[in-house]
C-alpha cells in the first residue's frame, strides 16, 4: 500500500488538552549521563510503581526504551516489548509505547506482538519506531548498517507493512528491504472510538525524519529545543501531511526539574551537569555522529548539541522545563500554542518527581489552558 494512500490514524483535529508521557527507565544509569545520585532503577518493580504513579497523576502515556548494547552508562537493559506487556498488565488506563528498531526487528513480527497486546490490554499498546543511531548494536548482531536517510526508507517500509497487515488480509508488499506475500494477520488489533489501529510514534528531527512523519506516522517526537526550532519542524511536517490529507501530532522531549523556587531548580540542573560522566558523554557524542550531522542538510538530532546538552541524551534540558511549577506550566502552555500536543517527561528521581509533577504542574496547565483562548478545549 503506497504511503500516500494510508489513512490518517490520528484522532480528528480538535482542541485537546496537552497530553503527558513519561520515559520509563528500563535501562540502567537513569535518564542523565551524570554521576549525581539518581533514585531510579531499571527493574520491573520500580517501573511498575512508577507507571502507576504516572497513571494516577494524569499522564496518558509511558515510553519504554530499546537497547541491545550498553552505552553512555546503560549497561543493563530490559526488552521494551516484554516490559511493556508487564506494565500494561499492572495498569488500567495509561497507554504504553514500546520502542523498536527496524532491521533488528521484523515488521510482521512486531505487528503480531502489537495486535496481541492491543487485544489483551484493551487498545492501550502503541509503538515508537526508532531508526537506530548506535552502529555497534547493528554490527554486533550482524544487521546491515545503513546510511542515515536510508534508515528512514527502511523505517517507512516498516510502518507501511505494519499498517497493511493490521488492516488487510492476504497482504502483499514489495519493498526495498522487505517483501511480504499473501499474509493474513489474525487477530488484528482492536478498532476503538477515535482510533482505527495502534498509534505509531517516531522521532528524528532531520528532514528525512520529518518527511517520514508527515507521510506515515501518527506522532512525531522532537528532541528538546527552542520554541522557534520546534515551531519550524511542526510547520514543515504539518504542511506536508496536509498535502496528502493527513494530520500528525507532535511531542517534545523535556527533562523536568520542578522545585518550589527557581533558584532550587537551577541549582539542581547545575549539580547534574557538574557531575557529568565525561567519558560516557564522549562515547555518546561519538556514537551519534551518524545522526543528523551525517545528513546532506546537516539538520537533525544532536547537530548542534553541546557537551552540556548531551548530559541528557535527548537534549531534554533545552526545552527549559526547569523552575517552579508555575513557570513550567506556563512554558508548557506556550508549547501548546505552537502546536505541541504532548510533553515527554523525564526526571532525576522518577517516583517522587512524577508524583510532584502530577500534583503540582498538570493541574496548573489545565487551568492555564482553559483561561487562554488559543489553548481552550472542550471538557468531555
Amino acid at each position: 500500500m503506497p504511503y500516500a494512500e494510508l489513512p490518517n490514524m490520528a484522532k480528528p483535529f480538535k482542541k485537546q488538552p496537552t497530553k503527558f508521557a513519561l520515559w520509563v527507565p528500563n535501562v540502567s544509569g537513569g535518564l542523565v549521563v551524570s554521576k549525581v545520585p539518581q533514585r531510579t532503577d531499571w527493574g520491573l518493580d520500580y517501573n511498575t510503581k512508577l507507571v502507576r504513579i504516572a497513571e494516577d497523576g494524569g499522564f496518558e502515556y509511558a515510553l519504554t526504551q530499546i537497547r541491545f548494547s550498553g552505552n553512555y552508562g546503560a549497561e543493563y537493559q530490559h526488552d521494551s516489548l516484554i516490559l511493556s506487556a508487564a506494565l500494561l498488565a499492572n495498569t488500567s488506563r495509561i497507554n504504553i509505547i514500546s520502542a523498536i528498531i527496524p532491521g533488528i526487528f521484523h515488521p510482521v513480527v512486531v505487528a503480531k506482538h502489537g495486535a496481541t497486546a492491543d487485544q489483551i490490554f484493551n487498545g492501550r499498546w502503541a509503538i515508537h519506531v526508532a531508526t537506530g543511531w548506535f552502529r555497534r548494536e547493528f554490527d554486533a548482531l550482524g544487521v546491515e548498517w545503513l546510511e542515515h536517510d536510508e534508515r528512514y526508507v527502511r523505517s517507512r517500509e516498516f510502518v507501511e507493512i505494519m499498517r497493511g497487515v493490521w488492516s488487510e488480509d492476504n497482504f502483499d508488499y514489495d519493498g526495498k528491504y522487505w517483501k511480504i506475500s499473501d499474509y493474513s494477520l489474525k487477530p488484528k488489533p482492536l478498532t476503538i472510538p477515535d482510533r482505527l489501529m495502534p498509534e505509531i510514534f517516531q522521532g528524528g528531527n532531520s528532514i528525512a525524519a520529518q518527511k517520514m512523519a508527515a507521510d506515515v506516522s501518527d506522532w512525531y517526537f522532537m528532541n528538546g529545543n527552542t520554541l522557534d526550532e520546534h515551531e519550524g519542524q511542526i510547520d514543515f511536517v504539518s504542511k506536508r501531511a496536509a498535502a496528502i490529507g493527513r494530520r500528525v501530532r507532535f511531542g517534545v522531549n523535556a527533562f523536568v526539574i520542578a522545585r518550589e523556587t527557581e533558584a532550587e531548580a537551577n541549582a539542581e540542573l547545575e549539580r547534574i551537569i557538574a557531575g557529568a560522566d565525561i567519558a560516557a558523554v564522549d562515547k555518546f557524542r561519538d556514537a551519534v555522529r551518524e545522526a543528523g550531522q551525517a545528513t546532506k542538510e546537516k539538520i537533525g538530532m544532536w547537530v548542534d548539541s553541546t557537551d552540556r546538552d548531551l548530559v541528557q541524551y535527548n537534549d531534554g534540558f533545552r526545552t527549559n522545563l526547569i523552575g517552579t511549577p508555575e513557570q513550567i506550566a506556563e512554558r508548557i502552555v506556550n508549547l501548546r500554542k505552537i502546536g505541541v500536543d504532548l510533553v515527554l517527561c523525564c526526571f532525576l528521581h522518577c517516583h517522587e518527581e512524577a508524583r510532584f509533577f502530577g500534583e503540582r504542574v498538570i493541574p496548573l496547565v489545565r487551568e492555564m489552558e482553559q483561561a487562554d483562548p488559543m489553548c481552550r478545549f472542550t471538557v468531555i
